[in-house]
This record gives C-alpha cells, sequence and structure tokens, in this order.
C-alpha cells in the first residue's frame, strides 16, 4: 500500500511525540563541568566499564535492559580536563542546577503546564553504555499541558528534566566508544498524549513545540541538541516508538512509513494464520555448505564459523514482503540477528543468490523439512554468535504470526526504520537516593516572550523587514541581538551583521564559529561609534575568526583599517579622480558610480561609504 492510499481516521492512528532538547547552560545538571563539547583527540584518559541490569524497587528486571545484556560488550569512555567525577560515576551528584530548573520552568510556562510541588530525581536503568551509571537521572517537573495545532488541541503529559547520555564516539566489534562531555548536559524531555491523528499534525506539533523552546533563548542549537521519538500505533497494530529523529522535516513521512509497515504486517499476519503457519526448530547446516561458492558463507566457515537455519513452514513469498521502501520481512528478521551480532540473514525468498546455488537450496530445504510453501532463514557467524541470531530470527518469525510486535524502532535517514530493542518498561525506574527533592517555584521565572511575537516587534519596533526580523528572532544569536540593540547598537546594523555577514563568510569557509560573543559585540561597537567603516566589518570579521586571540582593535590593526584620518582618504580619493581625469573631464558626475567603485577597492573598508561618496562628488565637481 503506499503511502498515499493511507486513510488514517479508518486505520485508527494514534501517535505522540517526546521531543528531547539539550539546555544551553553554564554547567551540567549535576556538577560544574561546562557544557562544551570536545573533540575527541582532546581526551586525557579512557574509562573502561561492563554494564548489567538491576532490579527495580519492586525487585522486577526490564526486558529492554535485559536483552541489552544479554550482547556482552565493554564500554570504553573518553574523558577530559573538564569530565568531572560525578560523569566517572566517582562520586555523588551535587544537586540540582539553579539554572537548568529555572528554563525548565520557562519552558513549563510556555506549554500551559502545572508545575508539580516538589520535584524528585529519580534513575532510569540504561544499560546501553550510554551513561558509565547504568541509569539516567531524570525528575518529573510539569503536567498538564496543551499546544494548538491546526487540526485540534494537542496535550502535553509530561516535562521531565534530566541529564544527556554520553556521545556515541565509534561502534567496535566487542563495544563501544563514548565521549563523556555530551554526558551531564541538562535536557528536558516533553511527551505529548496520543492525540495525533496524522502525519501533518505529528509534524505541525513537533514544530510548535520547536519554536516554544527556542523562544526561551536558552536552548542549544545545531544536529544532535534536540531530538523527537514518535510513538505511532493503528487500531491492529500495536504502540512502536521510533527513536532518533533529528529532521522536523522528516517527521510526517516517518508516521507514512510506520502506518504503512504496520498495516502490512496485520495484512501478513492475517495470511499466515490463513496458512496455518508456524516456525520450526533451529538446526545446524553446516554441512550443506561446506562447498559453497558464497563469499559471506564462506568467509564464516574459513573462521571457524556455522550456518544455523530455522525453517518457516507457510512464509514461502511472504518474507520478501516490502513493508516500507527497500525494506521487507525478511529485513526485519535479519535486524534482529544483527542485534545479536551477526552480519545479517539469507533467506529462500530472495535464493539463490549471492553466491549460493539452486542445488544448495533444495540441499537446505530437504534438511530442515521444508516445502514449497514454506521459507528457510539462514546466519552464518561464529558459532555462538550464529546460535543467538537464529534463535532471534526464529522469535521474529514467531510474532509475524501473531501481528505487529511492540518494539523500539530506530529512524533511518530515509524515513523508514529499524529494529533496536523491546519497548521498555516501568521496571526500569527507582529513585535517586543521593539528591534531595526540590521544591520549584514558578514565580521566581519570566514567561519568555515567543519568537512568533518577536518578529512582529522586529518589525514594528526596530525598523527591520520581515525576513530579515525572522532570520534573527529563529536564528541561533538571538540572544545576542537582543544583547546588542539593548547597548544600543543600530538593530540593522546588527541583524544583517549576525545573519547575513556571517552566513556569507561561513560560506567562504572562513571558521566564524570561532568568534565569541564578546568579540562580535566589540566590533559591532566600532562600527556603530563610527571607528570602523562598516565597509571593513567582513575583514575585521574575518581576521578574528582566523586569529581568535585577537581583541577587535588589534584585528583592525592586522587587516591594515586602522589609522585612516579624513585627510588621507581625501587624499586617496583625489589620486583616483587624477588617474581618471580625462574621463571626469568628458563625463562630468557621470563618471561618479564608477569611479566610486575604484575609491572603495583601493580604500578596502578604511572609511564608510558615506564619507567616500561626499569627497567623491567634491573632487569630481572640482575638475567638472
Amino acid at each position: 500500500m503506499s503511502t498515499s492510499e493511507h486513510d488514517y481516521e479508518s486505520l485508527g492512528l494514534v501517535a505522540g511525540l517526546e521531543i528531547h532538547q539539550q539546555l544551553d547552560t553554564e554547567t551540567k545538571l549535576f556538577c560544574d563541568s561546562p557544557t562544551t563539547l570536545r573533540e575527541p583527540d582532546e581526551a586525557e584518559r579512557t574509562l573502561r566499564r561492563f554494564l548489567h541490569p538491576t532490579k527495580s524497587e519492586l525487585g522486577e528486571l526490564d526486558e529492554a535492559a535485559l536483552e541489552e545484556s544479554r550482547v556482552d560488550r565493554e564500554f570504553e569512555y573518553l574523558a577530559y580536563d573538564t569530565t568531572c567525577l560525578v560523569e566517572e560515576d566517582d562520586e555523588p551528584p551535587t544537586e540540582v542546577d539553579a539554572e537548568a530548573l529555572a528554563v525548565a520552568m520557562q519552558i513549563a510556562a510556555l506549554l500551559d503546564m502545572r508545575v508539580v510541588d516538589q520535584v524528585h530525581v529519580m534513575r532510569k536503568l540504561v544499560i546501553d553504555g550510554s551513561n558509565t551509571s547504568g541509569f539516567q537521572r531524570t525528575m518529573l517537573l510539569g503536567q498538564e499541558g496543551e499546544i494548538e495545532t491546526s487540526d485540534g488541541p494537542v496535550s502535553i503529559v509530561d516535562l521531565m528534566l534530566e541529564e544527556e547520555s554520553a556521545q556515541r564516539v565509534e561502534e567496535r566489534e566487542d563495544g563501544v566508544l563514548y565521549s563523556l562531555d555530551r554526558l551531564g548536559i541538562p535536557l528536558v524531555e516533553i511527551g505529548t498524549g496520543p492525540d495525533i491523528r496524522s502525519p501533518q499534525q505529528a509534524k505541525e506539533a513537533a514544530q510548535r513545540i520547536g519554536m516554544l523552546l527556542r523562544s526561551t533563548g536558552k536552548v542549544k542549537r545545531g544536529l544532535g541538541t534536540i531530538r523527537q521519538d514518535v510513538n505511532v500505533s493503528i487500531a491492529e497494530g500495536a504502540r512502536v516508538e521510533i527513536k532518533g529523529v533529528q529532521d522536523l522535516a522528516t517527521i510526517d513521512e516517518l508516521v507514512e512509513y510506520e502506518v504503512g509497515r504496520q498495516a502490512e504486517l496485520v495484512e501478513i499476519a492475517e495470511e499466515l494464520r490463513d496458512r496455518d503457519a508456524s516456525v520450526g526448530e533451529t538446526t545446524d547446516v553446516t554441512a550443506v555448505f561446506e562447498e559453497t561458492d558464497s563469499g559471506v558463507i564462506g568467509g564464516a566457515l574459513a573462521s571457524g564459523g556455522r550456518v544455523t537455519a530455522v525453517p518457516l513452514y507457510g512464509f514461502d513469498g511472504l518474507v520478501g514482503r516490502e513493508l516500507q521502501p527497500d525494506r521487507r520481512l525478511g529485513t526485519e528478521l535479519s535486524d534482529h540477528a544483527k542485534r545479536h551480532g551477526a552480519g545479517g540473514i539469507f533467506h529462500t525468498d530472495e535464493l539463490p543468490a549471492y553466491g549460493v546455488t539452486d542445488e544448495e537450496v533444495a540441499a537446505l530445504r530437504d534438511t530442515v523439512d521444508a516445502g514449497e510453501n514454506d521459507a528457510v532463514a539462514i546466519v552464518a557467524a561464529a558459532p555462538e554468535t550464529a546460535e543467538l541470531a537464529i534463535d532471534a530470527v526464529a522469535g521474529r518469525a514467531e510474532t509475524a504470526i501473531e501481528g505487529v510486535p511492540e518494539e523500539t524502532r530506530g529512524a533511518n535517514e530515509d524515513g523508514t526504520t529499524r529494529y533496536l530493542r523491546p519497548l521498555p518498561g516501568a521496571a526500569r525506574m527507582y529513585p535517586e537516593t543521593d539528591v534531595p527533592p526540590v521544591e520549584p517555584d514558578p514565580s521566581e521565572v519570566e514567561t519568555p516572550e515567543l519568537l512568533t511575537e518577536k518578529v512582529d516587534r522586529y518589525e514594528a519596533e526596530l525598523g527591520l523587514d520581515a525576513g530579515l526580523a525572522e532570520q534573527v528572532a529563529y536564528g541561533r544569536r538571538m540572544p545576542l541581538f537582543e544583547e546588542a540593540i539593548a547597548a544600543g547598537i543600530d538593530p540593522t546594523l546588527a541583524a544583517t551583521t549576525l545573519e547575513s555577514t556571517l552566513t556569507e563568510l561561513r560560506r567562504d569557509d572562513i571558521p566564524v564559529e570561532n568568534l565569541s560573543e564578546e568579540q562580535l559585540l566589540s566590533v559591532l561597537f566600532l562600527v556603530d561609534g563610527g571607528d570602523l567603516a562598516r565597509e571593513g566589518l567582513t575583514e575585521v570579521l574575518s581576521e578574528l575568526a582566523e586569529n581568535p586571540s585577537l581583541s577587535a582593535e588589534e584585528a583592525i590593526e592586522a587587516a591594515g583599517l586602522g589609522g585612516v584620518d579624513e585627510s588621507e582618504v581625501r587624499e586617496i580619493i583625489a589620486g583616483v579622480v587624477e588617474r581618471n581625469a580625462d574621463q571626469v573631464a568628458e563625463e562630468g558626475m557621470a563618471a561618479f558610480s564608477g569611479l566610486m567603485g575604484e575609491c572603495m577597492a583601493e580604500l578596502r573598508g578604511k572609511a564608510d561609504g558615506e564619507t567616500v561618496s561626499s569627497i567623491l562628488r567634491e573632487e569630481i565637481g572640482k575638475r567638472s
């Protein structure tokens, strides 16, 4: 079924969002480490951990954590000169960061939420290595909010304040390398109710929440700083949580594809039940492939591996059934095999191929007693991996007969998804005993001005055109723009510099990320005060970006723009007029436009255009 054919109402689409946004605070949530990201080569040392699941206070083990623990992996962490002992899990956390708490309360106000009377820190069991402690600290701050969309209101169920996970740097055969620079950055998690009924409404709700978050001026910007998880189900399907959606523009497509996947799985399940399908016993079929020409299988056997198989009775033709673009039921089986260390699977809906012959397929079917209406899936890997992987494939095939499994899936760049792990439950939460409760006071914080309101104000009060006003309001340097105009700097100068000029420099590969807010303000003050011509702004910013240790005044000197008074400017302009005396005599003031460009090029930003224009007109007038 193509996405354009979906009738979301009749399918019973229900969706909800979880928005995760890093806050731009000075320090981390539970220690004084800065929230600045570092390069891996700046690390001073490494730590190693093996993590194992623990029971909740009710004595229960979470299924997702239990599956994770079956994959035996070592986790290594890059530590820096700014890494604190809390991040290393070598000392208890400090109290909740006051700045993070204040920003979170502003967000609660923007979402029209009720702030709880007392905040208790909880531990959320996480053993994928993304936290050295094996858990993430999280706390409920707000409830019972709401946002508006064109298709009706969407409730906001909860607002959590929690610590960000460690950054995954490298996947290894026996584990994962993480970086501790991101671990502990304050993060808000916003959960909507299951009120979303179409892909378009999901996208609009996410965009609305994103706008509200940026209105605080205290959220981090850039790739990875905001992530959306999308919960999707249809009436005959199951709740599926899709993790790690980084681009708001893809949310509608992702929901469309997930609806299509579940609808296809429902149809497959109905057909499998009609066929009285079942999953057979897993079997070692290495002998079938002893003389194989398949590079994948032969390579595994040459390394001492095995080939394991599972007969899928009644599955013929359905394992290759497409669920999403370029993803089939066989791809889902393969995801489960990969989760246990295998490279993937082969199945008879796609064989003979990949060096596997007709004779080998026939022998395989005979070995596992599979008929023409049956399918067979195989895994070629190291002995233990092959056994674990084929068991996982068999388990996923059994759920295909039942319908759509509840699970957590990862978002791919093309809008499709892949299996990650079972859906986590409440058994992974338990109290944090090292941090005392906090009693937040919403009256201590002001509700921020919305970005949409800023755009209107920038147009009406500051005289910016609509496009520039929106660029500045929604841009990452909006707080700096506010600081600049509060200090009396011309709004148009500040806006065009922070948006247009810096964007042009970035396109020219100038490292504008090296420019500090203090340097940018200093340059704006110099231009606004007449100590630097606007025409020299680009050169000075380029000089500062390439040499960030310079002050704005030193950058002016380094760019050769300092120490030029009006008499020197007049002398340079007079020289240009002299060199073009014949043209001036013939054309008079009509020569102004061409000579203006020549004067500005020779002055190289040492004088502003208004001054140059005035002097040039005088000099031309003398010779006309």
